[in-house]
């Protein structure tokens, strides 16, 4: 049997609607694997060996009750025949230290999904710079003059931390807006952390389209639409015929 961890936030507070972490569980349960639940305050290093007190989690497709816990266990990492780490950002210095801790499992034959190193190396906006040809201008800075200046270049402008996710704390900022020092003082901490700006495409009105890759092959595409005071719908598009990622 195969026995695969999970590092994630509080399986209790999910929405079980749309997130990929739970889907993964239940297939991986429906395969016949055994399943353990982390947090990643659960992780922790004793003379060198990656350990972790584990749940044995049982989980379902119900709305009111979807997990449950059957055991639990103290045991080195490298027990674990696979470890998802599925925690969402803040990509902060504790994150980087449990990316540590499992390299210690990874480098036991534990497969980890996804490799510690390349959390590390791939912050998901920071990334975005090598392949400056395919986004907006972008600034990474954390000099409010400098964003300053990139305002009055492009008079619309998003800023966004570098380590948010789901829309947390973006700003858009137009042109005379009177709040642009407060927000970069906010989101500088008054020029003592990096963020992001880039300037505002009017495109996205229309929606933003999200890729979904499996082995280095385009598997579905889809167009995420916005509604006024409603969440967003995908609408699924047709895979084309050759669709290798390159």
């Amino acid at each position: 049997m195969i026995k695969l961890g999970i590092v994630m936030d509080p399986i209790a507070n999910i929405n079980i609607k749309k997130d990929s972490s739970f889907a993964m569980l239940l297939e991986a349960q429906r395969r016949g694997y055994e399943l353990h639940y982390m947090e990643m305050g659960d992780l922790y290093l004793i003379n060198g060996e990656a350990r972790a007190h584990t749940r044995t989690l049982n989980v379902k497709q119900n709305y009111e009750e979807w997990f449950s816990f059957v055991g639990e266990q103290d045991l080195p990492l490298a027990d674990l025949d696979v470890i998802l780490m599925r925690k969402d950002p803040p990509f902060d210095t504790e994150f980087i230290y449990a990316t540590y801790i499992l390299e210690r499992a990874e480098e036991k034959g534990t497969l980890i999904v996804n490799k510690p190193q390349s959390l590390r190396d791939c912050n998901e906006k920071l990334f975005t710079a090598w392949f400056s040809d395919l986004t907006p201008e972008t600034l990474v800075t954390r000099n409010k003059a400098q964003l300053k200046a990139f305002w009055e270049k492009h008079s619309d402008i998003i800023l966004k931390p570098l380590d948010g996710m789901g829309g947390a704390s973006i700003f858009r900022v137009k042109e005379g807006d009177p709040n642009l020092g407060v927000i970069a003082e906010t989101l500088t901490e008054h020029g003592t952390r990096y963020c992001m700006a880039q300037n505002y495409l009017p495109a996205i009105k229309d929606g933003d389209k999200r890729v979904l890759v499996v082995d280095g092959e385009r598997y579905r595409t889809a167009w995420r639409v916005f509604r006024r005071g409603a969440k967003p719908v995908a609408i699924w598009l047709p895979v084309v015929a050759v669709n290798l990622v390159r």
